[in-house]
């Protein structure tokens, strides 16, 4: 089967929706929240997960690229059980290379499918699309939230290739792409599917981010966009996370009343005070009705660190896709536990531990190599 896919994007796939472009988060009339749409919880049914295969040749695991495509082969070989994975690649080289690491892997290549959408480094929950759907008409439509991406506030450039990403899956999709023009990553951001996202202040607020944006103004940006009601606000993010904070390594939605959230036992470690501060503010929330969430805790992997470098491992950077859930483990004693936590989180999913000790040396997991396509 060629199930290679190189379709560029099409003018003629235009949609008038895709005009929106506001810039600066002033409100108007076609945003998504006005058209109906919504971000759907990640528990929501997916026709596919979008995947950016490292390079050999990237930043992201320097002096260990080896160790990492056959967790990328494992993670798909689970995904694939349940839904489509497509894969950007550099080129039609790249993509020889990754059929022929999937099958050393023994992976079954019937609903993974290649795009020729290169990018730098392979973060797609942050650099990837972000859809958004609304019923109309007794069927679904989707649309794509493309926020401009610069790379952690420019830490590792160039990023230009990756930004691209988003616009290029909407045109292979021909779906209406709409444009805020603010940078936002997808790791930055948690819904509920039902009018709530979790997000962290230490991260949107940052400088580096959209530094002529107020609070108040991100807050209009991220409802006329996402189609939420309220923006709950987590302090820091953990410590090694070179993304400022991104809430997907601290607190996740397992159901729309429901936050898992990390915590360090030890109090002598870095991450105790600000898992603590954020816990607390976790228990003041309430949802769109008043009611407090329910908050289950899970346990921190403790701290893991490579070539005198603190990495940002959490049990919270897992992946909910149709039917499982992918989460990393670290070889460490809170493996096990941590897993338990999790499967009582999704009673009617099967939970999956990868190891994930040579992805983290990237700074991430597989939360944060992954993107939902709704269905």
């Amino acid at each position: 089967m060629d199930n290679t896919s190189h379709e560029p994007r099409r003018e003629s796939e235009r949609n008038p929706m895709r005009e929106a472009n506001m810039g600066t988060g002033a409100s108007c009339l076609e945003t998504p929240r006005r058209l109906g749409f919504r971000m759907p919880a990640e528990w929501e049914p997916h026709r596919a997960t979008w995947l950016t295969w490292p390079r050999r040749d990237g930043i992201s695991f320097p002096g260990s690229y080896d160790a990492v495509p056959p967790v990328y082969a494992e993670f798909i070989r689970v995904l694939i059980e349940h839904e489509e994975v497509r894969i950007n690649v550099w080129d039609s080289a790249m993509e020889t290379e990754v059929r022929r690491s999937l099958a050393r892997a023994r992976v079954p290549m019937a609903r993974v499918f290649f795009h020729h959408f290169p990018s730098y480094e392979p973060w797609c929950r942050d650099h990837g699309p972000i859809f958004v759907v609304r019923d109309a008409g007794g069927r679904r439509e989707r649309a794509v939230v493309d926020w401009g991406y610069n790379a952690w506030g420019g830490k590792y450039p160039p990023f230009d290739l990756d930004d691209a990403v988003p616009r290029h899956v909407a045109g292979l999709r021909g779906l209406p792409l709409f444009s805020p023009g603010i940078v936002m990553e997808g790791g930055s951001l948690d819904v509920n599917g039902c009018g709530t996202v979790l997000t962290t202040e230490s991260c949107l607020l940052n400088s580096n981010r959209n530094p002529s944006l107020s609070k108040k103004q991100i807050e209009i940006v991220l409802s006329d966009y996402l189609g939420v009601s309220q923006i709950l606000w987590l302090g820091d993010g953990i410590v090694g996370d070179d993304t400022d904070g991104h809430v997907d390594d601290l607190s996740r939605f397992v159901s729309a009343d429901t936050v898992v959230t990390v915590v360090e036992d030890d109090p002598a470690d870095e991450n105790y005070g600000l898992l603590r501060d954020n816990l607390d503010r976790l228990k003041g929330f309430r949802d769109l009705s008043g009611k407090p969430f329910r908050i289950i805790e899970l346990p921190m992997p403790g701290r893991l660190e490579r070539e005198g470098q603190r990495l940002p491992a959490s049990y919270a950077n897992f992946y909910i896709a149709n039917d499982v859930v992918v989460a990393p483990t670290f070889r460490q004693p809170n493996d096990a536990r941590a897993m338990t936590i999790l499967q009582t989180c999704f009673p009617d999913r099967r939970v999956v531990g990868i190891d994930s000790t040579d992805l983290i040396w990237g700074l991430g997991s597989f939360h944060c190599i992954s993107q939902q396509e709704p269905a």
